[in-house]
């Protein structure tokens, strides 16, 4: 049905992703075992999916509701094809909003002291919902070594793109004070090294003096 192909020059490694149907005799588990004869001949690095299954995302949020407010209006809207098995907090201020639209609530606090404990807990609850991706939107708590690697590939997060210019605390009024003309945002894959994993898509918008700090937020 459709095939996109791309030979990376630098790495000297050649991608291709091709979108097929299956006759209805067949079942993608034994197309996947025929082909992973030849993956193996060719020595391929692969996967097969069916675009019908909706993949699982576990949500995880702090006190700040914005960003699951809209993931959860996508998801029940039919914007977004997924299933979200689990919903994480370590606090308890979005309960009924998850509650209202039936998904499972975890409350997992967390202290200096707990956060190993916390961490296994997390880990628990994405292994038993098998999740396929983590979206941390607005967790404000910074993931260990052990669980980034744990989750290596399968978490997301977003952040403004003024890093490492503006780091610490009040990033938009440090840029604000500055005069800033140009703003954006980058989603990311979650590494140990904070704000910094593999980049999966940037955008930009232009800002004027009109606008404060608040108002590059929201943009």
């Amino acid at each position: 049905l459709d095939s996109q192909q791309f030979g990376d020059e630098t790495t000297g490694r050649f991608f291709m992703r091709v979108h097929f149907d299956v006759p209805a005799s067949q079942t993608i588990k034994a197309i996947r075992s025929q082909f992973d004869q030849i993956a193996q001949k060719f020595a391929m690095d692969w996967g097969m999916w069916a675009v019908a299954a909706k993949p699982k995302l576990v949500l995880m949020v702090s006190k700040f509701g914005h960003c699951l407010n809209d993931l959860l209006f996508r998801f029940k809207s039919g914007q977004f094809q997924i299933e979200i098995p689990a919903i994480i907090s370590n606090h308890t201020d979005f309960a009924l909003l998850v509650a209202s639209y039936g998904i499972p609530f975890y409350h997992l606090p967390v202290t200096p002291p707990t956060k190993t404990q916390q961490e296994r807990q997390i880990l628990q609850i994405i292994q038993q919902s098998q999740a396929d991706l983590i979206v941390l939107a607005r967790y404000m708590q910074i993931l260990s070594s052990d669980l980034c690697l744990a989750l290596s590939g399968r978490a997301i997060n977003i952040h403004h793109s003024f890093l490492p210019g503006f780091k610490g605390a009040k990033p938009y009024a440090q840029a604000h004070e500055r005069g800033v003309k140009l703003i954006g945002a980058t989603a990311h894959y979650v590494t140990s090294d904070l704000d910094e994993g593999p980049i999966i898509e940037q955008d930009v918008a232009r800002v004027d003096h009109s606008m404060d700090p608040s108002a590059l937020a929201a943009l």
